[in-house]
């Protein structure tokens, strides 16, 4: 389950970017306890300095947020790597909800195949996404932010559907998914987003205000209860409405 990227010279890197980098990279989320050579591997071939400014190229492979303009920033990489890996891990919160209940409906796929990214922000995340083979649809407020990441998804090849709309939304024209991340934090999960989930489905999104969040992974069940799950402390720019075209 892996899509094939085209890999330009200048995405191949070099110097601080090269591939020596990016293997120590892979060496330290396995030392945080990351496990999935699914993602791992997606996370080793995904050029993350093209998707940062060039004056932070040379720190795009260290485990840190950066700026990407906007007030918004790139996850820092284990981030990245917890919540794709969250979507492959087989630990429904609540194994005993009536699954007897819907059974009409579509029932999400798993491993996934159709996944919603809320906040495409520079890409990286969705292109992460694409290049572990899924179908992949990520919307963005900000319009200059989603010019930019468009390009790079071009630049390497990347299949991916992209909208400028407010998140919170999400894109139900589209739905059900199989999962939906979400790349910015909001007091609450939103009712919305959960309501674009097929039965069986997960969603994977950052809750709580400035001062303390949670990385929480919610299951849609079959009978339409929702069971949620803490998975780490983490610190995200905020979930915000409406969009902006800059």
């Amino acid at each position: 389950m892996t899509a094939r990227i085209r890999l330009q010279p200048e995405a191949v890197g070099m110097g601080m970017t090269s591939q020596r980098v990016r293997d120590r990279l892979i060496e330290r989320l396995r030392e945080q306890n990351i496990r999935d050579e699914r993602v791992l591997n997606a996370i080793r071939t995904v050029p993350r300095h093209l998707f940062v400014d060039e004056a932070f190229a040379a720190r795009a492979y260290e485990d840190n947020a950066l700026p990407i303009g906007h007030g918004q920033t790139i996850s820092q990489p284990w981030v990245v790597a917890r919540m794709t890996e969250a979507l492959f891990e087989r630990d429904a919160p609540a194994e005993d909800a009536d699954t007897t209940a819907g059974d009409d409906a579509p029932r999400a796929a798993f491993p996934p195949k159709k996944v919603l990214e809320v906040g495409t922000g520079s890409g990286y995340q969705a292109a992460i996404l694409a290049a572990l083979g899924l179908e992949v649809y990520t919307v963005e407020r900000i319009g200059d932010l989603l010019r930019g990441a468009r390009k790079r998804f071009r630049s390497l090849g990347l299949h991916l559907r992209s909208k400028h709309d407010d998140g919170r939304i999400g894109w139900p024209e589209h739905a059900p998914y199989d999962a939906i991340l979400v790349t910015a934090a909001a007091p609450a999960l939103v009712d919305a987003l959960i309501e674009q989930l097929a039965p069986g489905g997960v969603l994977i999104a950052p809750v709580g205000g400035a001062g303390a969040q949670s990385l929480v992974k919610l299951r849609r069940n079959a009978d339409g209860s929702v069971a949620s799950a803490d998975l780490a402390s983490v610190v995200f720019v905020p979930l915000l409405s409406g969009t902006v075209d800059g």
